[in-house]
This record gives structure tokens, sequence and C-alpha cells, in this order.
């Protein structure tokens, strides 16, 4: 008996497959075997040329990533005291910690860059080669449960002050100021900018808005996520919420240590 020959339309969807399989960068392989368990690591709020200091500890622990299982990175926002995205504002920290970002990626694992209240204009910068991504969220599986990863600052859609402000410091109007006006001047607008931005989200600092965030984990849970992970606070905490849980990761400032999940 003559054993039928696959149809061209099975044969086409066999050869797209397998090319696309020879095809795949180390990045994508090291975030598909992240979704199967390798563990992801998560830094948030380190606030480095800050209350983080000096970059040089923190460069170490990026390093020694791989050697600890590491299959991909998430930074969760605010890496330095404030991180914009042109060469005029470069420091030899942030160099370190971009050449060092760098070469994790070269070596296949991936990143992601979660902005938040003290980043500017990092994607499309001199510096988004450093990531795979750049966004205001992530989200990702590990071991079986689904994370959204957000920084946390513009949760609260009541306080539109604060959302004010957030949204004129990433406008392109400020973009293009601290892009072309004379240095100092631009060192002055993103300083009174953060500042601002740092009086008028303090509130939320000092008191966690519990009830914010329990109505964005709510919708956000509705969409088929787990667990809700944020920055930004500076504080460890974790409680239920209908249909997933929250999670406020210590800042790295404090605990000077790598989250893991899976």
């Amino acid at each position: 008996m003559r054993t039928p020959r696959p149809s061209a339309r099975w044969r086409w969807r066999w050869w797209r497959k397998s090319r696309g399989k020879r095809r795949r960068s180390p990045s994508s392989r090291s975030c598909e075997e992240g979704d199967r368990g390798v563990r992801v690591a998560i830094i948030a709020d380190s606030h480095l040329s800050g209350p983080g200091g000096p970059a040089g500890p923190f460069v170490e622990q990026l390093a020694a990533l791989p050697t600890q299982g590491c299959g991909r990175l998430i930074l969760l926002g605010d890496i330095f005291q404030a991180w914009i995205g042109s060469s005029r504002f470069e420091t030899a920290d942030i160099r370190a910690v971009v050449e060092a970002l760098r070469a994790l990626r070269r070596g296949g694992l991936r990143i992601d860059y979660v902005e938040g209240n003290r980043d500017f204009f990092l994607k499309d910068s001199p510096y988004a080669d450093a990531f795979d991504s750049v966004a205001t969220e992530v989200s990702f599986e590990a071991g079986g449960t689904r994370y959204l990863a957000v920084h946390g600052d513009g949760l609260n859609d009541r306080d539109r002050q604060y959302l004010f402000w957030r949204w004129l410091s990433k406008s392109a109007p400020v973009r293009l100021a601290v892009t072309h006006i004379p240095r100092r001047l631009a060192h002055k607008l993103v300083s009174s900018t953060e500042q601002r931005l740092s009086q008028t989200n303090f509130k939320h600092k000092m008191n966690i808005p519990e009830a914010a965030i329990r109505r964005y984990a709510e919708r956000r849970f509705a969409e088929g996520h787990d667990v809700l992970l944020l920055g930004h606070f500076h504080e460890e905490r974790h409680w239920p919420v209908a249909g997933g849980e929250v999670r406020l990761l210590e800042a790295w400032f404090s605990s000077r240590r790598v989250e893991w999940v899976g």
C-alpha cells in the first residue's frame, strides 16, 4: 500500500517552524527557557549615585547572575537616582552598569527595563541596546505562575497632580529641552522636575495606597495575571487580592539583594 505523501500545506508549516527554530536569537532562547523554569532575577530601586551609593557592588551582582542560573533579568525602575537617555548626562556609574548589561546580553541573557519615575527617555536612547525591551510594564511566566511587573508610581488614577507632573516630565517638549539647551540649564531642569515629582508623590511613599493598588491589581488579574510585582514603595509587603497576589519589593539600596522568582 502506498504511503500518503504529506500535503503541500503541511510541508510549508513544517519548513517555517524548522526555519524559525534555526533563527532564534540567544535572547529569545533565554526568554523561553525562563518561562519553563529558569530563574528570573528582579532588581528594583537601587538608586545608584544616590542612597544606593556607587555602582561597584551592583555591577558585581550583575556579573554573577549567569552563574546563579539566571535566565532573565528584569530591572524594575529607578536603578539610578536619575537616569536620562542622553550621553550629556552620562556618569562613570552609568557607563559601568551599561557595559555590564551589554556583556550579559552578549552572553544570551534577556534583560527587560521597566521605567520608573526617575527614568527619562531610555527607549531609543544610546543605552537602548543594553536591553531587550524598555517599557512601562513587562509580563512573564515562571514556575507556572504568570507575573506582571510594574514600577508602581502611576497606579493611582485619582492622583491627578502627580500623574500630570509624571506625564510632563516624560513629554516630548521636555526631552527636546534637556537634549538641546545648555547642559547646566538642562541639569537644573531635570533636577527641579524630579524634585517636583518626589514632592507630589511623597504621600504615597509614607502611606502605601493600598486601595489604589487593589483596584489596579483586580483589573490586571482579570486579564490573566496571577501576581503583581511592584517597586517604587521601597518596602517589602505582600497581600492577597481577588484573583491573585500583590508583592511589593524592597528597594535594593536597602536590602542589597537580588529578588528571584521561578
